[in-house]
């Protein structure tokens, strides 16, 4: 566990492998291509992996994902509800962040098991929904609890 996370920030090789197994996880689905960003809790981008076939813009979108959840305080379903509740506001947000926010699923936060925040992963490629599953699968493999912004089970 201490490569995954410091300093209540996600490490840099636990982000890689965050990355990794979030790929992973598209693959064995057999998902389109993905990119995903894993940033830390400034934002600032700890890994981005892209597999070949993957758009022009999926970093932008894979990263604005993440840190529209960041920026927010939750994850990508919370935001996408809020969207289709209050769209003035998320789009007013959109702007004070220049882009910087996708309200959609498939950006979720990490944390430990205490609930503190050491990151959030974006993902880009499929559907939403497919990328957020890719996105919880790839926290998971590192131990740590995604929190997509929905229902507490």
């Amino acid at each position: 566990m201490a490569l995954t996370h410091s300093f209540s920030s996600i490490a840099l090789e636990g982000a890689l492998g965050i990355a990794q197994a979030t790929l992973a996880k598209g693959r064995e689905a057999g998902m389109l291509p993905l990119a995903v960003a894993v940033l830390d809790p400034r934002g600032t981008v700890k890994a981005f992996l892209a597999e070949e076939g993957t758009s022009l813009y999926r970093f932008q979108i894979a990263r604005g994902k993440a840190l529209g959840a960041l920026g927010m305080g939750f994850g990508g379903q919370e935001l996408e509800k809020r969207y289709g509740h209050v769209p003035g506001f998320i789009q007013a947000v959109q702007g004070l962040s220049e882009g910087n926010l996708v309200p959609v699923r498939g950006g979720v936060l990490i944390r430990d098991a205490q609930g503190q925040l050491l990151g959030a992963v974006g993902v880009s490629g499929e559907t939403s929904a497919n990328d957020e599953i890719c996105a919880v699968a790839g926290i998971e493999s590192a131990g740590l609890v995604p929190d997509c912004g929905g229902p507490k089970p």
